[in-house]
């Protein structure tokens, strides 16, 4: 028996052994196989994060920005703290600890892989993010998943942690066209990183894992779950305490879409600063980050397009009114407001349905449900088009200009004072 039981220890001591050697043979030919076709991470230190180009005035108001990548790249010291707990709590709870590849995580990932029968989670961390993003393809293979532990492993033998860090904030994608989290902040905040709160940063970095299916704009429910996921492993991890936990949780999802607006309306000065950056550098004009200052002042061209706009509106009114863009039959109704998003604003006219005629003054709805009045004296110029040198009778009253359902356009410029207008045909 006793002779019987060391042949067994013997035994699986040698089969123990071979799978220990065939693992090794393997993991040495994965190696060679793949090492040949690495990319130089040395790469890294040079890299060029894409910027959109911009257009400014003289005095620096923004005219236009052109470019499919919108980035405002941080450096390390301006990351703020939260942020830094966050993304790591999100992503890479052991990103000081590790060399680049996380053991445990990618045996919780082959687990889940092994249980449900699909992929969950690759199991990466962020350096091995940083591999992916600026080497790999996002196809789920076995080979690639190899390819990107080596790189990660590489990469963290030639940069520090805090530029392997760096180079994932500015580079991961957030949805909305925003890469990096500074634009990020911009669009679903309309504030610098600094600004934000503890709640708005767990948001923003709940983003990396899927941007759709965790947008804040597009799916609030599912986003403020994945928050608040965030904020309970940074409490588990020490990076909050309990008083700001507690106040983020209680925080609501205020994410709304904060495009960068135009702050001067110059397009064709934009144009031609697009066009010369183009001709001088080719299709990389649009994600150098280039910054055109031209000579225009903006008080002056905000006068100019004034002048422009009143002396259109002038000319195009003594030729008569030309009728409703459109008309809303039937009954007042709450739809109207979403129907007249269909309409864009035209140089600060803006679109509204009427709703009430009276004999001095209409009630109009805007797009977003509130109500408005245009009084009498602003309608009277509304004498019908007949042709470019013949009119209509002078209306006496409103119900000889527009009815109730019209879709009109009123002049905002002199708030809260609205008048009757429409856009030019220029």
């Amino acid at each position: 028996m006793r002779k019987l039981r060391v042949r067994v220890i013997h035994y699986l001591g040698w089969s123990l052994l071979a799978l220990i050697s065939v693992l090794l043979l393997a993991a040495s030919g994965t190696y060679l196989y793949l090492q040949p076709q690495l990319p130089d991470v040395e790469a890294l230190r040079d890299v060029h994060l894409q910027e959109p180009l911009q257009v400014f005035t003289r005095d620096g108001k923004l005219i236009a920005e052109f470019g499919e990548v919108r980035r405002i790249p941080l450096a390390s010291a301006d990351i703020p703290p939260d942020f830094r707990s966050a993304l790591m709590a999100a992503e890479d709870g052991n990103f000081y600890q590790h060399a680049g590849v996380d053991p445990v995580g990618l045996l919780r990932a082959a687990l889940q892989l092994l249980k449900s029968g699909h992929v969950r989670s690759g199991g990466s961390t962020i350096t091995m993010q940083v591999a992916k993003n600026f080497f790999l393809s996002r196809e789920r293979t076995l080979s690639r998943k190899l390819t990107e532990i080596l790189l990660a492993l590489q990469i963290e033998r030639s940069l520090s942690k805090e530029e392997i860090f760096n180079l994932y904030v500015n580079k991961i994608y957030l949805g909305k066209r925003a890469y990096g989290i500074a634009a990020a902040a911009n669009i679903y905040y309309g504030k610098p990183v600094a600004q934000l709160s503890l709640a708005q940063v767990a948001m923003i970095a709940g983003l990396p894992k899927a941007p759709s299916r965790y947008n804040p704009i597009n799916n609030p429910a599912r986003a403020q779950q994945r928050r608040d996921w965030i904020l309970g492993r940074m409490y588990e991890l020490g990076s909050i305490d309990r008083q700001r936990y507690q106040a983020a949780l209680a925080e609501g999802v205020d994410a709304s879409y904060h495009a960068p607006e135009p702050e001067v309306d110059a397009p064709y000065i934009a144009e031609m600063a697009r066009a010369d950056m183009l001709r001088r550098f080719g299709d990389e004009a649009y994600t150098l980050g280039l910054r055109v200052v031209t000579t225009v002042p903006s008080q002056l061209q905000a006068s100019a397009t004034a002048a422009l706009r009143n002396g259109l509106k002038t000319y195009d009114k003594r030729h008569g009114y030309r009728g409703p863009e459109g008309h809303f039959a039937g009954k007042v109704s709450d739809q109207w407001p979403e129907q007249l998003k269909r309409y864009p604003a035209y140089g600060g006219l803006q679109a509204m349905a009427v709703t009430q005629v009276f004999e001095q003054s209409i009630s109009l709805v805007d797009a977003s449900g509130q109500q408005h009045s245009v009084p009498w004296s602003s309608m009277k110029w509304a004498r019908p088009y007949l042709g470019h040198s013949a009119l209509g009778r002078v209306p006496a009253r409103p119900a000889d200009v527009v009815k109730v359902g019209d879709v009109v356009r009123v002049d905002r410029q002199n708030e809260p004072l609205l008048s009757f207008s429409q856009v030019p045909r220029a």
